[in-house]
């Protein structure tokens, strides 16, 4: 990611057709697993997903990128100003292109983009969280916030919304977007301790390290005993709990949206799974699911779009 252009550039920009290309490229190439499920959309929805995911891709990689040495707050003030100006109407680089074309066809709010923001800005001054409580503002920031963004896109279903037997349970679509996003970071952060370790960054609450006795140093050194794999089923318990509680509102989307969006929970979920098979060991072994456990997921997928 480059150093953002303090103004918009004089060149004329690619026509929507290649900026959604290139939106589509990034999203096959750096989210395998998040590029699969959303095959299963309509193309319209599918083509808007893309464009979300590469302006947060860019986003991250304004602290997390190759140049992300090179980033200032007043870098993030400009990527901002550049937000405002996508919502505006008026895009400045090519894949601006394709997210304003998605803002026309789905309105949505442009708060959780600015919240995705600060998540940044934590990034560029915390390396460590003492508790879960300071852990969740940020995972709704970088994460939860894309739940937020996408809920325009996925629609809902109002009959659904509707019937007795959902309003019983009081289910709140929304929130529950909220605690997918929150449950695919906790699941990410698990799955990238040591490559964090390697940044000096800690993502799991110090306080819960303290609690199973575990030290930053043993951290560091990737240290896998007793004391870590206690812990790392807490937090894989906790990460299962938010992932059953957003669940409940895959139901209430568009009938068109549900069998992408539980294919993508499922193979999200498959992650902790594969944890778990590597006995906790996040230091050595990179925990990813494997192409033909992915293709295995669908079907599976498509029945709970269809029943739940």
């Amino acid at each position: 990611m480059l150093q953002l252009p303090k103004s918009p550039p004089m060149r004329k920009l690619v026509p929507e057709s290649e900026a959604y290309e290139i939106c589509r490229q990034i999203t096959a190439k750096y989210a395998k697993t998040f590029y699969l499920a959303t095959l299963l959309m309509p193309e319209q929805k599918r083509r808007a997903i893309w464009a979300i995911y590469f302006w947060c891709r860019r986003t991250d990689e304004l602290v997390d990128g190759p140049q992300a040495r090179l980033t200032t707050p007043e870098t993030l003030d400009r990527w901002e100003q550049q937000l405002e100006s996508v919502f505006a109407g008026q895009p400045i680089e090519d894949a601006d292109v394709a997210l304003v074309d998605t803002l026309q066809r789905f309105p949505m709010d442009i708060q959780p983009f600015r919240d995705m923001i600060a998540g940044q800005r934590m990034d560029l001054f915390r390396s460590r969280y003492e508790t879960f409580e300071e852990l969740q503002l940020y995972c709704y920031r970088v994460a939860g916030t894309v739940g937020l963004m996408t809920s325009p896109v996925l629609g809902f279903d109002l009959d659904w919304s509707q019937t007795p037997w959902n309003s019983k349970f009081g289910t709140n679509p929304v929130e529950e977007a909220i605690a997918l996003g929150i449950a695919k970071q906790l699941t990410n952060i698990l799955r990238d301790v040591g490559e964090d370790a390697q940044r000096g960054r800690i993502y799991l609450p110090l306080d819960e390290l303290a609690l199973f006795n575990y030290t930053e140093e043993d951290l560091f050194k990737g240290v896998v005993d007793e004391r870590w794999q206690e812990l790392m089923r807490f937090q894989i318990q906790r990460a299962r709990k938010f992932y059953t509680y957003a669940e409940k509102g895959i139901g209430a989307l568009s009938r068109d949206a549900r069998w992408p969006v539980w294919a993508a929970t499922m193979l999200y979920q498959g992650i902790l799974d594969v944890i778990e098979r590597n006995n906790y060991d996040v230091f050595t072994q990179r925990a990813y699911v494997s192409k033909g456990r992915k293709l295995l997921y669908l079907p599976v997928a498509w029945l709970r779009a269809q029943a739940l």
